[in-house]
Protein backbone atom coordinates (compact mmCIF):
# COMPACT_ATOMS: atom_id res chain seq x y z
CA UNK A 1 0.00 0.00 0.00
CA UNK A 2 0.80 3.59 -0.16
CA UNK A 3 1.23 6.11 2.67
CA UNK A 4 0.45 8.37 0.30
CA UNK A 5 -3.36 9.62 0.99
CA UNK A 6 -3.80 7.00 3.78
CA UNK A 7 -5.61 6.71 6.83
CA UNK A 8 -3.94 6.08 9.76
CA UNK A 9 -3.77 5.22 13.51
CA UNK A 10 -0.99 5.00 15.61
CA UNK A 11 -1.07 3.97 19.09
CA UNK A 12 1.10 5.00 21.84
CA UNK A 13 1.59 8.44 19.70
CA UNK A 14 1.73 10.96 22.49
CA UNK A 15 5.20 10.27 22.52
CA UNK A 16 8.45 8.87 21.87
CA UNK A 17 8.65 6.97 18.58
CA UNK A 18 4.44 6.76 18.09
CA UNK A 19 4.85 10.55 17.96
CA UNK A 20 7.28 10.74 15.06
CA UNK A 21 5.61 8.06 13.18
CA UNK A 22 2.69 10.05 13.27
CA UNK A 23 4.40 13.55 12.38
CA UNK A 24 6.23 11.39 9.66
CA UNK A 25 3.24 9.58 8.00
CA UNK A 26 1.52 13.61 7.40
CA UNK A 27 5.32 14.12 6.07
CA UNK A 28 5.06 11.15 3.74
CA UNK A 29 1.65 12.51 2.26
CA UNK A 30 -1.06 10.84 4.42
CA UNK A 31 -4.77 12.03 4.04
CA UNK A 32 -5.51 11.65 8.21
CA UNK A 33 -3.76 10.47 11.27
CA UNK A 34 -5.33 9.77 14.40
CA UNK A 35 -3.27 9.49 17.08
CA UNK A 36 -4.34 7.32 20.04
CA UNK A 37 -3.55 8.41 23.87
CA UNK A 38 -4.55 7.14 27.04
CA UNK A 39 -5.22 11.32 27.69
CA UNK A 40 -5.46 12.75 24.44
CA UNK A 41 -4.08 16.18 25.91
CA UNK A 42 -0.65 15.04 25.65
CA UNK A 43 -0.73 14.47 21.64
CA UNK A 44 0.91 18.00 20.78
CA UNK A 45 1.35 17.73 17.13
CA UNK A 46 -1.74 19.98 15.64
CA UNK A 47 -1.94 18.06 12.35
CA UNK A 48 -2.93 14.98 13.99
CA UNK A 49 -6.99 13.79 15.31
CA UNK A 50 -6.27 12.97 18.89
CA UNK A 51 -8.06 9.68 20.31
CA UNK A 52 -7.97 8.58 23.48
CA UNK A 53 -7.51 5.06 23.72
CA UNK A 54 -6.47 2.61 26.17
CA UNK A 55 -5.77 -0.44 24.67
CA UNK A 56 -6.15 -2.18 27.75
CA UNK A 57 -9.71 -0.94 27.55
CA UNK A 58 -12.37 -2.91 25.33
CA UNK A 59 -14.71 0.01 25.31
CA UNK A 60 -12.10 2.33 23.95
CA UNK A 61 -10.91 0.20 21.64
CA UNK A 62 -13.99 -0.82 20.74
CA UNK A 63 -14.48 3.24 20.37
CA UNK A 64 -11.71 3.86 18.62
CA UNK A 65 -12.95 1.57 16.00
CA UNK A 66 -16.22 3.18 15.71
CA UNK A 67 -14.68 6.99 15.22
CA UNK A 68 -11.67 5.45 12.92
CA UNK A 69 -13.43 3.66 10.75
CA UNK A 70 -12.14 5.00 7.69
CA UNK A 71 -8.10 4.02 8.74
CA UNK A 72 -6.46 1.57 5.90
CA UNK A 73 -2.92 1.58 8.11
CA UNK A 74 -2.87 0.91 12.15
CA UNK A 75 0.57 0.81 13.69
CA UNK A 76 0.25 -1.19 17.45
CA UNK A 77 3.05 0.82 19.05
CA UNK A 78 1.37 1.27 22.49
CA UNK A 79 3.77 -1.04 24.72
CA UNK A 80 5.25 -0.64 28.48
CA UNK A 81 8.63 -1.93 29.69
CA UNK A 82 8.76 -2.38 33.52
CA UNK A 83 12.83 -3.74 33.75
CA UNK A 84 11.04 -6.77 36.23
CA UNK A 85 12.55 -10.55 35.99
CA UNK A 86 10.64 -13.50 35.89
CA UNK A 87 11.09 -14.89 39.30
CA UNK A 88 13.02 -12.18 41.09
CA UNK A 89 9.89 -9.92 40.80
CA UNK A 90 7.97 -9.55 44.04
CA UNK A 91 4.87 -10.76 42.28
CA UNK A 92 3.32 -11.37 38.72
CA UNK A 93 2.49 -7.80 38.83
CA UNK A 94 4.52 -6.45 36.15
CA UNK A 95 4.31 -8.96 33.77
CA UNK A 96 0.63 -9.26 33.77
CA UNK A 97 0.88 -5.07 33.00
CA UNK A 98 3.03 -6.35 30.03
CA UNK A 99 1.13 -8.90 28.71
CA UNK A 100 -2.22 -6.70 28.62
CA UNK A 101 -0.55 -3.86 27.07
CA UNK A 102 1.78 -5.68 24.68
CA UNK A 103 -0.20 -8.66 23.50
CA UNK A 104 -3.86 -8.32 24.76
CA UNK A 105 -3.41 -4.68 23.86
CA UNK A 106 -2.39 -5.49 20.59
CA UNK A 107 -4.38 -8.23 19.66
CA UNK A 108 -7.78 -6.06 20.98
CA UNK A 109 -7.08 -3.64 17.90
CA UNK A 110 -5.94 -6.00 15.37
CA UNK A 111 -9.36 -7.93 15.96
CA UNK A 112 -11.34 -4.48 16.10
CA UNK A 113 -10.22 -2.73 12.93
CA UNK A 114 -9.44 -5.87 10.90
CA UNK A 115 -12.72 -6.04 9.42
CA UNK A 116 -12.50 -2.35 8.94
CA UNK A 117 -9.03 -2.42 7.54
CA UNK A 118 -10.15 -5.92 4.53
CA UNK A 119 -13.22 -3.34 3.81
CA UNK A 120 -10.85 -0.02 3.32
CA UNK A 121 -8.17 -2.33 1.30
CA UNK A 122 -5.36 -2.34 0.22
CA UNK A 123 -4.22 -2.16 4.01
CA UNK A 124 -1.75 -2.75 6.43
CA UNK A 125 -1.44 -3.43 10.35
CA UNK A 126 2.14 -2.66 11.49
CA UNK A 127 3.21 -3.96 15.34
CA UNK A 128 5.93 -2.49 17.00
CA UNK A 129 7.98 -5.73 18.21
CA UNK A 130 11.54 -5.88 19.48
CA UNK A 131 14.87 -7.45 19.51
CA UNK A 132 13.51 -9.46 22.63
CA UNK A 133 11.29 -11.05 21.17
CA UNK A 134 13.47 -13.66 19.92
CA UNK A 135 15.91 -13.69 22.98
CA UNK A 136 15.53 -12.98 26.90
CA UNK A 137 17.50 -10.79 29.09
CA UNK A 138 17.25 -12.28 32.67
CA UNK A 139 16.35 -8.51 33.88
CA UNK A 140 13.52 -8.12 31.52
CA UNK A 141 12.13 -11.30 31.23
CA UNK A 142 8.51 -10.49 31.61
CA UNK A 143 8.79 -7.74 29.24
CA UNK A 144 10.62 -10.42 26.64
CA UNK A 145 7.69 -13.19 26.96
CA UNK A 146 5.16 -10.78 26.05
CA UNK A 147 7.25 -9.39 22.89
CA UNK A 148 7.30 -13.24 22.21
CA UNK A 149 3.89 -13.42 22.36
CA UNK A 150 3.24 -10.62 20.04
CA UNK A 151 5.42 -11.91 17.47
CA UNK A 152 3.52 -15.10 17.54
CA UNK A 153 0.51 -13.18 17.17
CA UNK A 154 1.57 -11.21 14.36
CA UNK A 155 2.61 -14.06 12.32
CA UNK A 156 -0.58 -15.75 13.16
CA UNK A 157 -2.85 -12.66 12.26
CA UNK A 158 -0.60 -12.22 8.86
CA UNK A 159 -1.98 -16.32 8.09
CA UNK A 160 -5.56 -14.97 8.94
CA UNK A 161 -5.66 -12.05 7.12
CA UNK A 162 -4.24 -13.68 3.56
CA UNK A 163 -5.53 -12.90 0.33
CA UNK A 164 -7.19 -10.23 2.24
CA UNK A 165 -5.17 -7.42 0.88
CA UNK A 166 -4.39 -6.48 4.07
CA UNK A 167 -0.37 -6.54 4.89
CA UNK A 168 0.83 -7.34 7.86
CA UNK A 169 4.25 -6.04 8.94
CA UNK A 170 6.38 -7.01 12.16
CA UNK A 171 8.92 -3.93 13.21
CA UNK A 172 12.23 -5.12 15.34
CA UNK A 173 15.00 -3.27 16.99
CA UNK A 174 17.24 -2.89 20.28
CA UNK A 175 16.81 0.30 22.33
CA UNK A 176 15.22 3.59 20.98
CA UNK A 177 16.34 6.87 21.60
CA UNK A 178 13.02 7.32 23.75
CA UNK A 179 11.84 8.32 27.19
CA UNK A 180 11.37 4.32 27.74
CA UNK A 181 15.02 4.06 27.18
CA UNK A 182 16.20 6.88 28.82
CA UNK A 183 18.44 4.65 31.49
CA UNK A 184 19.91 3.15 28.47
CA UNK A 185 23.55 4.61 28.05
CA UNK A 186 25.00 1.82 24.98
CA UNK A 187 24.04 2.21 21.68
CA UNK A 188 20.55 3.19 20.50
CA UNK A 189 18.40 4.05 17.27
CA UNK A 190 16.65 6.98 16.52
CA UNK A 191 12.98 7.07 16.42
CA UNK A 192 12.91 8.81 13.03
CA UNK A 193 15.40 5.87 11.26
CA UNK A 194 13.04 3.31 12.83
CA UNK A 195 9.59 4.94 11.64
CA UNK A 196 11.66 5.70 7.96
CA UNK A 197 12.65 1.57 7.84
CA UNK A 198 8.61 1.02 9.01
CA UNK A 199 7.15 3.06 5.80
CA UNK A 200 9.60 1.80 3.71
CA UNK A 201 8.46 -1.45 4.18
CA UNK A 202 5.03 -0.79 4.04
CA UNK A 203 5.51 0.96 0.60
CA UNK A 204 7.13 -2.41 -0.41
CA UNK A 205 4.76 -4.86 0.87
CA UNK A 206 7.53 -6.41 3.10
CA UNK A 207 6.42 -8.38 6.16
CA UNK A 208 9.20 -7.61 8.60
CA UNK A 209 11.32 -4.56 9.55
CA UNK A 210 15.22 -5.53 11.48
CA UNK A 211 15.80 -1.83 11.99
CA UNK A 212 19.65 -2.74 12.89
CA UNK A 213 22.88 -4.36 12.98
CA UNK A 214 22.18 -6.55 15.99
CA UNK A 215 18.75 -7.04 15.27
CA UNK A 216 19.86 -8.54 12.09
CA UNK A 217 22.54 -10.81 13.65
CA UNK A 218 19.97 -11.85 16.31
CA UNK A 219 17.20 -12.70 13.52
CA UNK A 220 19.71 -14.29 11.40
CA UNK A 221 21.03 -16.74 13.77
CA UNK A 222 17.09 -18.12 14.23
CA UNK A 223 17.97 -19.81 10.87
CA UNK A 224 14.13 -18.70 9.61
CA UNK A 225 12.51 -16.54 7.32
CA UNK A 226 10.09 -13.89 7.91
CA UNK A 227 7.24 -15.28 9.18
CA UNK A 228 8.55 -18.42 9.90
CA UNK A 229 8.58 -20.16 13.60
CA UNK A 230 10.95 -22.58 15.42
CA UNK A 231 10.08 -25.99 14.57
CA UNK A 232 8.20 -27.60 17.00
CA UNK A 233 6.42 -24.52 18.28
CA UNK A 234 3.48 -23.97 16.44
Amino acid sequence: MKIQGATALVTGANRGLGQVMARMLLERGAHRVYSGARDPRTVVEPRVTPVRLDVTDPAQVAAAARTCSDVSLLINNAGVLTDSALLAAPDTAAARTEMEVNYFGTLALCRAFAPLLIGNAPGAIVNVLSIASWFTNPAMGSYSASKAAAWALTNGIRGELHDTGVLVVGVHCGYIDTDMAAHVTGPKNTPEAVARQTFDAVEADRTEVLADERTRQTRAALGLLPGEFPTGSR
